[in-house]
């Protein structure tokens, strides 16, 4: 059965007025994980597989190679070249799957565009994906099973429920359809009994859903989609858009236009981005001890 993870963490130590701090969170988040793994005497393994050149791509595997460092979690990142085979990559997929100090494995996206990222996605054993992109994983969540969960859309949902406030029977609306966040976050809002609505590119009267949300998450990778003074006050914003505006990062929504009315919002930088950090060290972390499971009853 789906069962989200929850932390005995006081609100006060990352709600301040009405702003959710996901980099609070995730930091608390992180230190009970660190306890568990020194007090369980295992060390989660990450690995981590970047195909070509992307300065973007090299930036977040370092980042994640670091978070994994931090956290008490042995990491591993091959560095392939532009001109990989998707022969080769797979190889190297096969040798992490067998790895016994491997639990997590992740593929950089996007690849290389003469790869076949779907092959190679579905090549890593669903019980070793860190990211939740297999296709078994991806089904369990639909199902309402347990699996590994795509981590941005995880961390959006611990931090609903972390918030304390009840979600079933809410109006959940979900800006964007994306296999990575939008369809993920829809099926983890039913699975809380929220009455869950998707908007996206083809909506007619996107407002119309917008005024009627008890949460809002906009995943759009867009800005500018709508008047953000029409977001009720009574609505949770979870904002898991990122842009760059010269020096300043921003979501997909205009921060000014109703944060300070309504009744929780994610800051962007400092909200969801931290959480899908932490939710990759959670799934590493929770893989390990499913692994050490199965062999003490194998």
């Amino acid at each position: 059965m789906l069962k989200i993870p929850q932390f005995d963490i006081d609100r006060s130590m990352w709600i301040e007025n009405n702003r959710l701090s996901g980099k609070k969170l995730a930091a608390e988040i992180l230190q009970k994980i660190r306890m568990d793994i020194a007090a369980s005497g295992m060390r989660p393994g990450l690995a981590a597989v970047l195909a070509g050149n992307d300065a973007a791509s090299n930036v977040y595997v370092n980042a994640k190679e670091k978070d994994a460092a931090e956290n008490g979690l042995y990491s591993k990142v091959i560095r392939l070249n532009e001109s990989v085979t998707q022969e080769q990559l797979l190889a190297h997929i096969h040798d992490l799957n067998h790895d016994q100090d491997i639990h997590g494995i992740l593929v950089q996206l996007p690849l290389p565009s003469h790869l076949n990222s779907r092959e190679i996605l579905q090549a890593i054993l669903p019980e070793k994906d860190a990211d939740g992109f297999h296709f078994e994983n991806i089904g369990r969540l639909s199902a309402g099973e347990a699996g590994t969960i795509a981590c941005t859309p995880l961390g959006v949902m611990v931090m609903l429920k972390q918030c304390g406030v009840p979600l079933s029977g809410k109006s959940c609306v979900v800006l964007g359809r994306s296999n990575i966040v939008g369809k993920p976050m829809a099926a983890l809002a039913i699975a809380e009994n929220c009455t869950v609505t998707v908007c996206h590119s083809r909506t007619i009267d996107l407002e119309k859903y917008i005024r009627d949300a008890d949460i809002l998450i906009s995943a759009t990778g867009q800005r500018n989609l709508f008047d953000e003074s029409i977001i009720p006050d009574k609505a949770i914003v979870i904002d898991v858009g990122m842009h760059r505006e010269g020096k300043k990062l921003t979501g997909d929504l205009n921060f000014e236009k109703f944060a300070n009315r309504v009744q929780f919002v994610t800051p962007v930088p400092g909200g969801v981005g931290p959480m899908t950090r932490a939710m990759l060290i959670w799934n590493t972390y929770n893989n390990a001890v499913k692994m050490k499971e199965a062999e003490r009853y194998a």
